[in-house]
């Protein structure tokens, strides 16, 4: 028996086997939880995504194309969701997106102003977006996380705009929960720690940002993707039941210390 027995949910955002999406539902389908998943568009994507939910063990999962950009990609998965299965109990947002050469120390300033707009789009309005959808299928009430980071909070050399898109989720976060809360509906983020994913290699330094974690993390090390989705597992599940609109720091201690 597991305290996600019975509850099932949509995961957007596994890329592979580091991202955050694929621990959060490692932990999910070792608790029980029904989880459906999405792919960018292309066989390309396709593949990869179904090599990494083959790895979960999943057998035949239920996965569609999602570009978030587009709103009629996010009404259509969400539609064709209501239709086979009538209703969800959570909801994974695990996207985000900036041009990674604007990713870099001493380049914040110059972002050009559709590079700040799609990182605020794809990192932050897609949340939103989302929750519009994924609500009216919460019937019973549900839960929903999304994953941010530290550099929304503090200035982190070569966060840049996607640090700015993050406090932007943040923020999205604390006005969904005050919205969705009388319908029963739980709205929270997790800040992980820095891991070694797709996206977080495009920011510059990304290297020195782990060894500076590791020496000053109270719990002097990294986090492991375990660490993220076993935290997201119980936010998104009856065990948090009195908690929304929060930003849970899984970060081995950082950001509780000033130097």
């Amino acid at each position: 028996m597991g305290f996600m027995d019975g509850k099932r949910g949509l995961i957007v955002g596994i890329a592979n086997e580091r991202s955050f999406a694929y621990s959060i539902a490692e932990s999910l389908l070792r608790e029980g939880a029904e989880c459906l998943f999405t792919h960018l568009p292309g066989d390309k994507m396709e593949r990869r995504v179904r090599r990494s939910i083959d790895a979960l063990g999943v057998e035949d999962p239920w996965l569609r194309p999602l570009d978030a950009s587009s709103d009629e990609d996010i009404e259509a998965v969400f539609k064709t969701i209501g239709e086979e299965f009538g209703q969800i109990d959570f909801l994974v947002h695990s996207i985000a997106y900036a041009d990674k050469d604007w990713l870099q120390p001493g380049r914040f300033a110059a972002t050009p102003r559709e590079v700040f707009t799609q990182a605020m789009d794809i990192s932050a309005y897609t949340y939103a977006a989302m929750a519009h959808h994924a609500a009216p299928l919460m019937t019973e009430g549900g839960s929903m996380i999304a994953l941010s980071y530290y550099g929304a909070e503090k200035a982190v050399p070569g966060y840049n705009v996607m640090g700015v898109a993050k406090a932007a989720l943040e923020a999205t976060t604390r006005y969904l929960a005050l919205e969705l809360g009388e319908k029963n509906i739980r709205v929270n983020c997790v800040s992980g720690g820095p891991l070694r994913t797709m996206s977080a290699m495009a920011v510059g330094g990304f290297g020195e940002i782990l060894d500076w974690v590791e020496q000053k993390a109270p719990l002097k090390r990294n986090i492991e993707g375990s660490d993220v989705g076993d935290c997201a597992a119980f936010l998104l599940s009856p065990l948090a039941n009195g908690m929304t609109g929060q930003v849970i720091y899984v970060d081995s201690g950082f950001a509780t210390v000033g130097l």
